[in-house]
């Protein structure tokens, strides 16, 4: 059975802060590490109410520092945000204090709204045009002789695993002409989905870091001890997501009994479209859903993100998580 791994976006719920969420992501590690997570990662998003990892590199930090063996990272840094020197040193000085044990992730969405783009101070015109190269410049700080005047230090000859992650083709055609490892967001943008890794299978170019095209993709799992649960706890991220769409981003609001019944038909559709690639329920119906969508897209590993409301239940879905990948190896 392919491994399984953790996206955490530190939600902030309703009623809470940033102080808990943070609390609660190291407590999710320490879990998910007991459980057999391959990875755990954390992503950057900026401006966003119900989001705590916007300081992503330094939660990467906290996370590893309270974790021994998992692997920690970002899934991902948006590179547009930044210079590609930044994060060489930022993530050559985790890879410095936790040697083997950090994934760098790399986006080329802001992570946020045009304002809070330009509140970043960033050429919103020419970034994503400059990507590629950006990748392709921080791939070089990493490596032992780098042909750029200026050094990465702490990061120069550092052992760093850089991911592409993308929801459209243009990050599959990018991870397979550098030979990089792909990460697609099809838990909250599936549409295409299975396009793109046909892309980026096809295309796949071998590299010192890859050998073989390797994909991971993203699910949902809101998994509970009956169905009727797994349903309940869903509505937080059914309700956060259609908030976020509709303009009006919130903290992630508490489950609501019988919210798909009160949704208009167009929301009930958008859910419907963009949690497809989703589990909802007991052991046995996480199990199925996983099985089918594992043997429909060939995937080489699943990130699993639960965003459910209370800290008990979201650790009790992922606990139903690893026992159901230990029951299918």
């Amino acid at each position: 059975m392919i491994p399984f791994s953790v996206l955490d976006l530190s939600p902030i719920t309703e009623g809470s802060d940033a102080a808990q969420s943070f609390r609660n992501t190291l407590d999710l590690a320490q879990h998910g590490e007991r459980w057999g997570y391959r990875r755990f990662w954390l992503a950057e998003h900026h401006g966003m109410p119900g989001i705590a990892s916007a300081a992503t590199a330094v939660l990467i930090g906290h996370v590893a520092a309270g974790t021994s063996t998992i692997r920690v990272g970002a899934g991902g840094i948006m590179l547009p945000n930044h210079s590609p020197l930044v994060i060489a040193e930022q993530f050559g000085t985790l890879e410095s204090l936790y040697p083997d044990r950090i994934d760098l992730g790399l986006g080329r969405a802001p992570g946020s709204d045009q304002v809070t783009a330009r509140a970043m101070r960033r050429n919103l015109a020419s970034d994503a045009d400059e990507f590629p190269q950006d990748v392709i410049e921080l791939r070089d700080y990493f490596s032992d002789a780098p042909r750029q005047p200026v050094r990465a230090v702490p990061g120069t000859g550092l052992n760093v695993p850089l991911w592409i992650l993308g929801s459209s083709l243009f990050g599959a055609q990018l991870a397979a002409a550098l030979g990089l490892p792909y990460a697609f967001a099809s838990h909250f943008a599936p549409a295409q989905m299975m396009q793109a890794i046909a892309l980026y299978r096809a295309n796949f170019q071998p590299s010192a870091q890859l050998a073989r095209p390797y994909v991971m993709l993203g699910f949902n799992v809101f998994a509970a001890d009956t169905d009727e649960e797994a349903a309940f706890r869903a509505t937080s991220m059914q309700q956060a997501f259609v908030n976020l769409r509709s303009g009006r981003p919130s903290r992630l609001p508490p489950p609501m009994a019988d919210y798909l019944s009160r949704t208009a038909p167009q929301e009930r559709a958008l859910l419907d479209q963009v949690l497809s690639c989703s589990a909802i329920g007991s052991p046995d119906t996480v199990r199925t859903a996983l099985q089918a969508f594992i043997a429909r897209t060939g995937a080489d590993e699943l990130m699993i993100t639960s965003q459910i409301f209370e800290h008990a239940a979201r650790l009790r879905s992922y606990e139903i998580t690893a026992e159901v990948h230990e029951a299918l190896n």
